[in-house]
């Protein structure tokens, strides 16, 4: 199984995630060309090779109207007392008729004309540019995470948010990096390390906030993640939101058979080496996993039903009914809840919040899973979306079951009949 682990010990952000991928490419160089033939105005990315604590790995520079964004950066830093661990984000964000920096999306001169971009003008810049549909939607996700985090952090409406021009720009050059190289890696499962944020505080033109600072910790939330002794902001908002919407379990990593291994450096010097570091290889066995199980039998069929919904609602890997004989001879059920290991107790709470059990049983065990991933299949009817299953020796395919039913009835004919002509 096609494994990417990501080790954040020094947190991430959007460039060190890019240079990190990067590094996993045989021809780094053929991605970077596409990346910059995308179509995104103004903006140029390169990649440079340099040493932190005696390691070669990569850093990005993202350059807007010919001016590398991390210099303007430095300089206004400078100039508001900002003090950042990466240097590396620079989309400030801001709400109508108000000018409440983001911590980290560092403030802008102020002898200029303010430039503000508003969601939906990103999603219309990201929607232009010359990449797959896939890309362009996971991006949009992404940045859809930063805007709800940032409306909950300064209780505004994402409809209220805005983001300054020329650090949006950066920002977006992030994101579609990131989701364009995962999209070319396409690994079956990405594990990412508990999440180094730093700690101290971060200084800007407002005020002096926490790290990790609001919209960053309503982003990390669920996630595993630690300060240790490191003064400064390590993990970024668009960092967090990348591993959230990419990861599909944090934890160690697991035993694997390396194939490539990647160092994305950040632009700040630490004792440790200030870089994200990624790891593609293969693995037989998925990670462990919870099964949380409970005996019910006070609970009427709706509410049993509703509980289920919730639990898979949440994220739950499975959830199931079994009907089992208790004490007294009463018919009842056991609730079967199949989590990572990461969110049990998120589980747990949801378990005893939505059922009557006083008690919940704890059993943990591994898996084996084949690789899933979707294909586009040209048919006489159109396109259709292919789920195929993969590993093992073992290769499935399935056809989306909605997009069938929606030509059978346009057909008016079985589904049978569908699968037949499609074959």
């Amino acid at each position: 199984m096609k494994t990417l682990y990501i080790e954040c010990s020094m947190g991430a952000a959007g460039d060190m995630l890019t240079a990190a991928l990067l590094e996993l490419f045989e021809d780094p160089e053929t991605e970077l060309r596409v990346l910059n033939e995308m179509g995104l105005e103004g903006v140029r990315i390169d990649r440079e090779q340099v040493m932190r604590c005696g390691i070669c790995g990569t850093h990005m520079h993202v350059s807007v109207d010919g001016v590398c964004a991390h210099e303007v950066i430095g300089k206004q830093e400078h100039a508001h007392g900002h003090e950042h661990g990466h240097l590396h984000e620079h989309g400030s964000v801001h709400h109508e008729h108000e000018h409440d920096h983001e911590h980290h999306a560092h403030g802008h001169h102020h002898d200029h004309a303010h430039h503000h971009t508003s969601m939906q003008d990103i999603i219309q810049s990201i929607q232009s540019l010359a990449v797959s549909d896939k890309v362009k939607e996971n991006a949009i996700s992404v940045y859809g995470l930063i805007a709800e985090a940032e409306s909950h952090a300064h209780a505004k409406p994402v409809t209220q948010i805005h983001f300054h021009e020329v650090g949006c720009k950066d920002a977006i050059a992030d994101i579609v990096s990131v989701c364009y190289l995962m999209d070319r890696l396409s690994p079956d499962r990405v594990i990412v390390s508990p999440v180094h944020v730093g700690s101290g505080h971060v200084h800007c033109a407002h005020g002096i906030l926490p790290v990790p600072a609001p919209a960053t910790a309503y982003l990390l939330q669920d996630i595993p993640i630690y300060q240790g002794s490191i003064q400064s902001e390590l993990c970024t908002p668009t960092g967090a939101a990348l591993l959230k919407f990419f990861a599909t379990s944090f934890g160690p990593m697991p035993v694997m058979r390396l194939q490539k291994t990647g160092y994305g450096m950040g632009y700040k010097e630490f004792a440790q080496a200030n870089c994200v570091r990624t790891f593609l290889g293969e693995t037989s066995k998925e990670e462990e996993i919870v099964e949380l199980s409970c005996n019910i039998d006070d609970m009427t069929g709706e509410e049993l039903g509703f509980l289920a919904e919730r639990l898979r609602e949440e994220g739950a890997l499975d959830v199931f009914l079994t009907s089992i004989q208790m004490k007294k001879n009463r018919p009842g059920t056991m609730v079967t809840c199949l989590c990572p290991v990461s969110e049990k107790d998120k589980f747990v709470r949801l378990l005893f919040a939505h059922s009557t059990t006083l008690g919940i049983r704890e059993n943990r065990c591994g898996r084996y899973t084949l690789g899933r991933r979707e294909e586009v299949k040209q048919t006489e009817f159109g396109d259709i979306p292919v789920k195929v299953s993969e590993g093992y020796g073992v290769r499935r395919e399935k056809l989306e079951y909605a997009n069938l039913e929606t030509i059978a009835k346009r057909e008016q004919c079985s589904l049978f009949e569908i699968k037949d002509r499609i074959k």
